[in-house]
């Protein structure tokens, strides 16, 4: 009897062990599927956020990359050859377009070709960048023929930018001898961070003046008309009767150039070769001495009688 309560309570016994052990691992198996989860959330809007920023780091590298290309700095120069009915009429012209366009003319040079009937020019002129392109369109529109066109740009961003760069580098050491100047008590330590401010001071000065410079090239391009005037002339007839009286007295004028030059010629030919006339007319008036008299002794001798 004994040994069947043993054999009972030893089952129970098991049972309630196993059922616990069932309890607990379903226990542990929530938790560890409740830390797992609790683990997964942070993974994955921390995998969220970084795809976001990498979206957010991608737009502003693209704005940046944008607004790299729309600041940047290029000095554009054009050559434009035309011709045209009026000289006068389009310098002008050209003039009056760069006063609404708020340019300036740099240099102008006008000058007669065959005889003063035409007239060409070279006008060079600083145009803003804007209206760089309506300019050039503009002149060629009032133009009767382009005869060349050439338009170039330099790219000077790179050197502007390492210009600023090196500008804020030269500022940051002038804040900081500033800065030692104030706290320096010698003299001999005065006197030198002086001559390094003043160097340093020099060196931003040359930096801006040349960003200056690039600044005021690039904002205004530079522009160089030749202009050629191509006159069509139909001479009527009294240009034909002026033409005709114009050049019988040019022929007139030469033939009497002619005939100076002729006796002028004969003049000095006389004047510089006169010693030898003079000796070759000295033998000639010799010669002709000696024949005359040889001439007149013989008709003065009789004639000789052959008969006799």
């Amino acid at each position: 009897m004994k040994k069947w309560r043993f054999l009972l309570c030893s089952f129970f016994l098991v049972i309630l062990f196993t059922g616990c052990s069932n309890n607990s691992s379903e226990s542990a198996t929530e938790n560890t599927t409740s830390e797992s989860a609790d683990q997964a959330v942070p993974e994955l809007e921390k995998k969220e956020r970084s795809e976001a920023d990498l979206v957010e780091n991608a737009v502003e590298k693209e704005k940046k990359e944008d607004n790299f290309e729309s600041d940047r700095k290029v000095i554009y120069t054009a050559d434009l050859s035309i011709k045209v009915s009026n000289f006068d009429e389009t310098v002008k012209f050209v003039q009056e377009k760069i006063e609404t366009l708020h340019g300036y003319v740099v240099q102008s040079h006008s000058y007669s070709v065959d005889d003063g009937e035409t007239v060409e020019g070279t006008i060079t002129v600083r145009i803003p960048q804007e209206s760089f392109h309506l300019f050039l369109e503009s002149v060629e529109k009032g133009s009767t023929k382009v005869l060349d066109r050439s338009i170039s740009g330099q790219d000077v961003t790179e050197e502007y930018v390492d210009l600023e760069s090196r500008l804020k580098s030269k500022q940051v050491v002038e804040k900081r001898l500033l800065e030692f100047m104030e706290k320096a008590e010698k003299t001999e330590d005065l006197l030198k961070i002086s001559s390094d401010l003043a160097a340093i001071q020099e060196e931003i000065e040359t930096i801006k003046g040349r960003m200056n410079y690039l600044d005021n090239q690039v904002s205004l391009a530079t522009v160089t008309l030749q202009v050629r005037e191509d006159k069509v002339s139909v001479p009527g007839l009294e240009n034909e009767g002026l033409n005709t009286w114009e050049r019988t007295k040019k022929q007139f004028m030469e033939s009497v150039n002619v005939v100076l030059k002729s006796m002028s010629s004969i003049f000095i030919f006389l004047v510089g070769s006169l010693p030898i006339l003079i000796i070759i007319g000295g033998i000639l008036f010799i010669a002709l001495f000696i024949f005359k008299r040889k001439r007149r002794h013989n008709q003065g001798k009789p004639p000789t009688n052959l008969g006799e």
